[in-house]
């Protein structure tokens, strides 16, 4: 076959590619109808997690890789979730954050994304329903838990709805050469996350903290000899060149981001459920509270303690753990937690 030839077959499937993308949409729309009427939610992450696996078992042995797979079906499923209603995501601003991009990743293009300037502002908007759902960062592998987003969760109505883990590679932008910067900035965590890199390469530069690494960029587009460290989506956000890709100090360097609502996600077969307790001011109260978890076989991947900020030396404990919280196995376990503890809060459910 000729160059024209190819072009021409590809042509005719892109006309069947729009037809059944429209189709699609119809099939969506009606689906969303049945939603509402029923008083269901229409972003449905459980739904979402089984098709994205079933694609990609389906396009196994094929040219395209799962991560495309991925992608281009993200972009499908948020195309069809602004069709529904005008679907608003609230996230930690400004644009060009890690957060930023965690909630594209998991939302696509096509929804309303409503940046805020800290995390409190996040909660409050799904709180008052300014916003659909909200996304904030909590844990880095390199650099632990986000305490911030913890300690909200504690007087918060709000429950988590989803997870996103990203890889986060870390970049060196400016609009300068390398050999004339004079000045790094960019936010706390990614500054720690690169601080290795940063001593071998500029080891006479004392890195400028910012609250994001969105408004480290903004000033670095704007000052001479100024850089910013952080992700691609900063570039192409402040008219930044990249100099030098991939810096963080751990290459599988990866960040969890929960997504928050006023509801828990249904059961998918593989969740995980997060859960904050506070036990009582006497000895032995913490290993009687997590002693149920050994004996049912509840595996516990996460346990993080935090001033409770309501009285001295009192703590919660924030747990995550295998399993949904409408599990009997987990709902019994979660039942003698109450018989241990002074507090426990369900935080939510959600895929793995």
């Amino acid at each position: 076959m000729s160059l024209e030839d190819h072009r021409k077959k590809i042509d005719a499937i892109d006309t069947d590619i729009i037809r059944l993308l429209n189709e699609r949409a119809d099939i969506v729309h009606e689906i969303g109808v049945i939603k509402k009427q029923n008083g269901l939610e229409i972003y449905a992450p459980e739904r979402e997690e089984k098709l994205l696996r079933s694609l990609v078992a389906k396009g196994e042995g094929g040219r395209m890789p799962e991560k495309s797979i991925r992608a281009i079906y993200r972009e499908i499923m948020s195309a069809a979730l602004a069709l529904e209603e005008d679907l608003k995501i609230a996230y930690l601003g400004p644009p060009g954050t890690w957060t930023h991009q965690a909630a594209i990743g998991k939302f696509g293009h096509s929804v309303k994304f409503l940046p805020q300037p800290s995390f409190a502002d996040v909660f409050e908007q799904v709180e008052r329903g300014i916003a659909d759902y909200g996304v904030v960062p909590i844990e880095n592998s390199t650099e632990g838990a986000v305490t911030h987003t913890l300690d909200l969760f504690a007087d918060s109505p709000l429950k988590i709805y989803g997870q996103v883990m990203m890889t986060i590679e870390n970049n060196l932008m400016a609009n300068c050469p390398k050999e004339e910067i004079t000045q790094i900035y960019s936010h706390p965590q990614i500054i720690a996350q690169c601080r290795r890199w940063l001593g071998k390469n500029f080891p006479t530069i004392q890195p400028v903290e910012k609250s994001s690494s969105a408004a480290a960029a903004e000033v670095a587009a704007k000052e001479p000899g100024a850089a910013v460290l952080g992700g691609l989506l900063l570039a192409e956000q402040y008219g930044l060149k990249i100099l030098e890709r991939s810096i963080q100090d751990i290459a599988n360097n990866t960040t969890r981001f929960l997504v928050i609502s006023h509801k828990t996600c249904p059961p998918t077969g593989d969740d995980r459920t997060s859960v904050m307790f506070s036990v009582r001011d006497e000895p032995g109260s913490l290993h009687r509270a997590l002693e149920p978890f050994e004996e049912l076989s509840i595996n516990m991947s996460k346990i993080e303690s935090r001033p409770s900020k309501r009285r001295a030396w009192e703590y919660y404990f924030f747990v995550d753990i295998a399993g949904h919280c409408e599990d009997a196995v987990l709902a019994n376990v979660i039942h003698e937690l109450e018989k241990n503890c002074s507090f426990v809060k369900v935080l939510g459910s959600y895929p793995a």
